[in-house]
């Protein structure tokens, strides 16, 4: 397998907190695809492709050039099998996480037997997207937990 990477998520919103995963990956592997899912039986509050141009900006400001984004709707290790992708990166906050992770991990590799799982430790365990998105919700400032570009498409759904 080559040395390349995914880091899949949701990312409705992006996070500093996925942004740190991203850099530690980008340190150890020679490519990361970040994979923003689409679930058909989920309700994004930010728009796919408006948050992949959001997470590029953040590469750039960042000088992480050896990372893209992609949007992809389908399963997560079949995307690993056609672009023959050996690793998975995630982050980890707590053991639930790491028990759902293991979970997701099994079925991956069902699909993906060759497909590697590497952790990262968060290193703010309280940073979620869902605790953005509330607090958000009732008018508090996010902009400690977000990249600026991301601050951006929020705002602008804030005010469509």
């Amino acid at each position: 397998m080559s040395n390349i990477a995914i880091y899949p998520g949701s990312f409705d919103p992006f996070t500093n907190g996925h942004l740190d995963v991203v850099l530690k990956g980008s340190k150890l592997f020679d490519k990361v695809h970040i994979l923003i899912g689409v679930n058909a039986t989920k309700n994004r509050t930010y728009d796919s492709e408006q948050m992949k141009t959001a997470i590029e900006k953040t590469l750039q400001e960042n000088n992480i050039s050896n990372c893209e984004v992609y949007v992809y709707e389908g399963l997560v290790a079949e995307y690993t099998n056609e672009k023959n992708i050996g690793y998975m990166i995630r982050g980890l906050r707590n053991n639930m996480d790491y028990n759902y992770e293991e979970n997701i991990a099994e079925v991956n590799k069902l699909i993906n037997p060759g497909l590697e799982y590497v952790y990262f430790r968060a290193e703010n365990v309280a940073l979620s997207s869902s605790m953005v998105k509330e607090l958000n919700a009732y008018g508090k400032d996010v902009s400690k937990y977000i990249p600026k570009p991301v601050l951006e498409v929020m705002k602008k759904v804030n005010t469509d």
